[in-house]
């Protein structure tokens, strides 16, 4: 039994349309008219597989196959529809699509797993206007409370409540998110990155993800009239935020590692030709698999910051937007992916993630794994993201072997259980 790769590459195909641009980027960040349209178009053929659709409270998206006991445990798999600004189409939606597909094959030759078997497509899992990413999936792990979203808002001013309610969820309900009895969890992602490119290999099973810390940077200086104020009198909060910015890539390199630190955005207040910046605010963002050299690296970027500000006479704040440990995944799931890849015959190997994913949320409430399939040249976050249909085939097949597999051994791991318990 194998996947459909011609429907799943149409499906693929069909996807990107919904925020596509003239360069072939999409853009369809969370709560975009992209975004509620693409969702509307997931819900609709979800319900047209025979799937029982809901809508949870930070508005992830559910399809559930029910499994042949009653009263089940859920096998999840998944991923997220959103993207970045002109971003590829397949960070994300691969591993949507590919659940999708893994379903109805298993509709198609009438197999019917032990354990009720969901598909998820989560909220924001990118980075987006309301500095929230991996909300839907973050929310889901109990890890908001009502009182921390219910007042954000966008750069137009629009309520994250709002926006949310515009895609079926309810902010207001979001510590009453509905108990999931899961087995596991499982994810499959183009890797960002050229470890499998350079290993000529389709899939890697991942087996951590790094931790990612990141903070919402506040430079307030005096805005003025930029032909009378002369440069010694000046409080040019840019000139102190580009020295940060400098700073940040400085002591990032002096890290002998794969920790990484980076300042992905900026915004310039009021951000006139005319007017000295008297505001600027800009994410920083650091990611190491060590918890250690992550919190040292933290500590040397934000003292270098201070030290900035007090030499421009500027003032400096800091908002914690994310604060995520590292976290391993599930030994059992990763020997069951390991056995599946090498009884297909796709060679692998195991390797940690250096992005951020819905998985390593859903690893602190249940079993949980990912497996990677190869990105072509490593390219990202890009129109130019690419990953071949061949490692697509290789990749779902060895996701759908190892969801058996896996609904297989953890049923018996259960009966085995409770027979010791009697």
């Amino acid at each position: 039994m194998e996947i459909n790769i011609n429907r799943l590459m149409s499906d693929i195909e069909a996807y990107s349309q919904y925020g596509l641009g003239s360069n072939g980027g999409v853009t369809r960040p969370s709560f975009s008219e992209a975004d509620y349209t693409v969702r509307d178009v997931f819900k609709t053929q979800l319900e047209e597989m025979g799937l029982e659709v809901t809508i949870d409270p930070i508005a992830n998206i559910w399809g559930k196959l029910q499994g042949s006991r009653a009263n089940n445990e859920a096998i999840i798999v998944g991923s997220h529809l959103d993207t970045v600004p002109n971003g590829g189409k397949f960070d994300g939606a691969l591993g949507v699509l590919v659940a999708k597909e893994i379903v109805q094959t298993l509709i198609d030759h009438k197999v019917k797993l032990k354990h009720d078997l969901e598909i998820v497509s989560f909220t924001a899992e990118e980075s987006n206007e309301f500095n929230y990413s991996t909300m839907g999936s973050r929310a889901f792990a109990g890890k908001f409370k009502e009182a921390e979203l219910i007042d954000a808002v966008d750069s137009k001013g629009i309520k994250l409540s709002d926006a949310v309610k515009k895609a079926g969820g309810d902010i207001s309900k979001i510590e009453k998110l509905p108990n999931k009895n899961i087995a596991a969890y499982l994810e499959l992602h183009i890797e960002q990155g050229r470890k499998l490119e350079k290993e000529d290999l389709s899939i890697g099973i991942v087996d951590n993800i790094v931790g990612v810390y990141r903070d919402k940077v506040i430079v307030e200086g005096v805005a003025n009239h930029s032909g009378t104020t002369i440069m010694e009198e000046r409080q040019d909060a840019l000139v102190a935020a580009s020295e940060m910015v400098v700073s940040v890539q400085k002591h990032a390199k002096k890290v002998n590692s794969d920790a990484v630190a980076t300042v992905g955005k900026l915004e310039v207040f009021p951000n006139a030709t005319n007017v000295v910046p008297g505001r600027v605010e800009f994410m920083l963002e650091i990611r190491s698999a060590n918890k250690i050299e992550r919190e040292l690296l933290i500590k040397d970027i934000q003292q270098s910051f201070k030290d900035i500000s007090e030499a421009h006479n500027v003032k400096l704040s800091f908002i914690n937007r994310l604060n995520h440990q590292e976290c391993s995944f599930d030994k059992q799931l990763i020997e069951a992916m390991k056995d599946v890849a090498e009884s297909l015959g796709h060679p692998y190997i195991v390797i940690p993630s250096m992005a951020g994913h819905d998985a390593m949320h859903m690893a602190d409430i249940t079993k949980a794994a990912m497996l990677f399939v190869k990105s072509a040249n490593g390219i990202s976050h890009n129109p130019k993201e690419f990953t071949d249909s061949e490692d697509i085939r290789k990749g779902a097949n060895t996701l759908l072997q190892s969801l058996i597999k896996i609904d297989k051994e953890l049923t018996l791991t259960e009966m085995h259980e409770s027979s010791v318990d009697i």
